[in-house]
């Protein structure tokens, strides 16, 4: 597979040594290409093989060069605000509706008026503006002991407080972003006197201090080191087909159960794609976020990395429908950044490491 990401004024030689050796670097900047070659230059602190095979398959239907810079959310964020107008990044994708929500905040984006993501995408994934647009959900779920927990005695995210789970919570630090999102989204449903008392009670249940990622917990409970943990579902989709046979062992001694089926719903997140306000391809730029959004795209996001498809004309992949049917948060995804200080806040004072 042939990966564009390149640096603004090397060489043809250049080019194809770096695209071969790495995936994303700092320092990069898009290519802009001769005037005789279309592009679209994006930033995306999403890194995923699937994202490269549809950005091929963009290049090949529409003649439509696609040069990516990948980075962590935060590190492309600081680069949009350095560059200002001067960036040529067209689009900014990320996971986390809150890193949207940033990238809105900061002035960084431009609404996108089409009728094909209006169409592909509903309403509550995308911004009120029209100004960011969701290309794949997460749930952040409760994953268990098989061997150790009885899915009965699962039931709310709340619950995990309670004298039951002392000792036996597994989950990333609180800086994580996810997590964030996560608390901001308790905030909005009940308020943010029980998001603290939540996260109080969460921490008195840890079994360990919080470090890793989504991956580490579920390592960890396979370790004994908790009975549960909290993760978005495309992790262990991944973990269960994995290459890697001991990953892949992990995640078949693991459950995973849907909290607040009764009540306000599981809490899911989005990755989603802006177009930026200094944008000198636009017209290539709408034309790559259709694509993302149109049936063929979604059944690969769902396929590859099994994310849950936001266009609801896909279906979500077999191992995802074999985990069952789930009731959703129902609140504006933008609120999950407007609550983000609040978030960190509590996490702050409950001693959230």
């Amino acid at each position: 597979m042939n990966k564009k990401y390149a640096a603004l004024g090397l060489s043809a030689a250049m080019t194809t040594s770096l695209l071969a050796a790495c995936a994303s670097t700092e320092d990069a900047t898009p290519e802009n290409g001769s005037d005789s070659t279309e592009v679209v230059n994006v930033y995306s602190s999403r890194h995923y093989d699937v994202d490269q095979e549809l950005y091929k398959q963009f290049e090949e239907e529409t003649g439509i060069q696609v040069n990516v810079v990948e980075g962590k959310s935060d590190e492309l964020l600081e680069r949009l605000n350095t560059e200002g107008d001067n960036t040529e990044a067209d689009l900014f994708i990320t996971s986390d509706a809150g890193n949207l929500y940033q990238a809105k905040e900061a002035g960084h984006l431009q609404a996108v008026d089409s009728d094909v993501l209006a169409s592909n995408i509903p309403e509550k994934y995308r911004d009120v503006d029209n100004e960011w647009f969701g290309l794949t959900k997460r749930a952040r779920v409760i994953v268990y002991s098989k061997d150790r927990v009885n899915p009965e005695d699962l039931s709310t995210y709340e619950a995990l407080t309670e004298d039951q789970w002392n000792g036996k919570v597994l989950v990333r630090p609180s800086e994580n972003m996810y997590n964030i999102s996560l608390l901001a989204s308790f905030i909005e449903v009940n308020g943010a006197e029980e998001a603290k008392e939540w996260a109080k009670g969460l921490v008195n249940n840890m079994a360990r201090d919080p470090k890793g990622n989504d991956r580490d917990q579920a390592k960890a409970v396979v370790a004994g080191e908790g009975d549960v943990a909290i993760m978005n579902t495309y992790y262990l989709g991944l973990m269960l087909n994995s290459e890697d046979s001991e990953e892949k062992k992990v995640a078949e001694q693991l459950g995973v159960f849907f909290p607040n089926q009764e009540t306000t719903g599981t809490h899911v997140n989005i990755s989603g794609i802006a177009m930026t306000k200094a944008s000198k391809h636009t017209d290539n730029a709408k034309k790559l976020m259709e694509f993302m959004s149109n049936p063929s795209a979604q059944e690969k996001f769902a396929g590859v990395n099994y994310e849950y498809p936001v266009n609801e004309a896909v279906e979500p992949n077999e191992l995802l429908q074999s985990w069952g049917e789930f009731k959703e948060q129902d609140i504006n995804l933008s609120t999950l950044g407007e609550n983000q200080q609040e978030a960190i806040r509590i996490f702050n004072e409950a001693g959230w490491k």
